[in-house]
């Protein structure tokens, strides 16, 4: 793993990484911003949350087709170029504009973060579940930069389509370092032929529990990206302090986000550690919105380290579950596609709630209850399980701790 090329790519695994949260997480804290300045409705601002995460979900299936005909790589710089013009597009003084570089957006994120896990398992095979949460990490990094910056952002630059459009720089310069240092692919002698298509995959109940697992705990993660800041002005915060807090909460995911796949280890599944991470969500969403406004720093960073967790868990089922990168790009083009799309009914049904007239407490309370459900896929996908490629059966010999 200290060979040229592996330092080469997980140096630009991170450079990617650090892109695919911004363009959800600076929009939160602006939220209130916009439905003043652009008029928004509760309904039209859960609907802007909601268009990036269900573009992702749409998308996310086309990655490993994309991949099949132009190449992961090139598939990987074209997914860039995309996410740096839907962030310009957004902050354009055009009707619709903020809506369509958002799904743009969206879409760009869904193709790029479906790739990154195969290419982990190319690349790294032994060490994919541990690199999953380096890369993990710098996803949660990246989110906290866009929700902490995007206040003070607009402030420096005057506007908050600046602000929104400022994040196509470090898209750009991903691009560039991606385009002129990717890996190339090695090609064997002789490939073995695959027998498992995804409609062999989607027969088995392994890929649907890994798909509602990621779905739910995605909604949790993208309800908070674009609703948190808001439901906190609700309770009594000012804009930057609701900014701010989210941020502290994205950062605390950093040690969870690579310290849960090193835990998950530690067992015979990754049961326990699913169980964890969930129940420090709920215990996170509970101090920040139900209880008394004190425990507001401990709140955000307990579930910073639940949501940190459980979506590097979540990403690393992909490789855990599947034999080699071939399979785990279809598994992460099935599971992503799918529990992004569910996952997009979250921050739509909050902006409804709202809308409707629920307060705080109930919202809190009714995405609690959603935690407890995905405890039920967590106990089911944490299994010692993994899919084989040649078959698309279930094996449980061989899946321990190598992933």
């Amino acid at each position: 793993m200290a060979n040229r090329r592996s330092i080469t790519f997980i140096l630009l695994m991170v450079a990617v990484g650090l892109n695919l949260r911004p363009a959800m997480s600076s929009v939160a804290p602006l939220l209130t911003r916009l439905q003043e300045s652009a008029g928004l409705s509760a309904t039209a601002a859960g609907l802007l949350t909601t268009l990036p995460v269900l573009c992702l979900g749409l998308s996310a299936p086309l990655a490993p087709l994309l991949a099949k005909r132009i190449g992961s790589e090139r598939t990987l710089s074209a997914a860039l170029l995309l996410l740096a013009a839907g962030l310009i597009l957004r902050g354009l003084p055009v009707p619709g504009a903020l809506f369509i570089g958002s799904a743009m957006a969206g879409s760009a994120i869904g193709i790029g973060g479906t790739l990154l896990p195969a290419l982990v398992k190319r690349e790294l095979p032994d060490s994919a579940d541990l690199l999953t949460g380096l890369y993990t990490m710098a996803l949660c990094l990246g989110g906290a930069l866009g929700a902490g910056l995007s206040v003070p952002l607009t402030q420096l630059l005057g506007s908050w389509q600046a602000s929104l459009m400022s994040w196509s720089l470090l898209a750009l310069f991903a691009l560039a370092l991606w385009h002129f240092q990717m890996p190339r692919s090695v090609l064997t002698a002789s490939p073995t032929r695959s027998k498992s298509g995804t409609l062999r995959l989607l027969k088995q109940p392994l890929t649907w529990h890994v798909m509602l697992f990621m779905g739910l705990q995605s909604s949790m993660a993208y309800i908070v990206f674009g609703w948190l800041p808001t439901l906190l002005v609700d309770r009594g915060y000012n804009e930057a302090d609701a900014g701010w807090t989210m941020a502290v909460s994205i950062m605390c995911q950093l040690a969870s986000a690579l310290g849960a796949p090193w835990i998950a280890r530690m067992g015979r599944d990754q049961r326990p550690a699913l169980l964890l991470v969930l129940l420090c969500t709920g215990v996170g969403l509970w101090m920040l919105l139900v209880a008394p406004l004190m425990w507001k720093w401990p709140g955000a960073a307990i579930l910073g380290i639940g949501q940190g967790g459980s979506f590097s868990l979540a990403l690393s089922l992909l490789v855990l579950r599947t034999a080699n990168s071939r399979l785990a790009g279809q598994l992460s083009g099935l599971v992503q596609g799918g529990g992004y799309t569910l996952a997009a009914l979250g921050p739509f049904g909050v902006g409804v709630l709202l809308q409707a007239g629920a307060d705080t407490s109930t919202i809190a309370w009714l995405l609690i209850g959603l935690i407890g459900v995905c405890c039920g896929f967590a106990l089911l996908a944490g299994r010692n399980h993994r899919l084989d490629d040649q078959t698309g059966e279930l094996l449980t010999q061989g899946v321990g701790r190598t992933g």
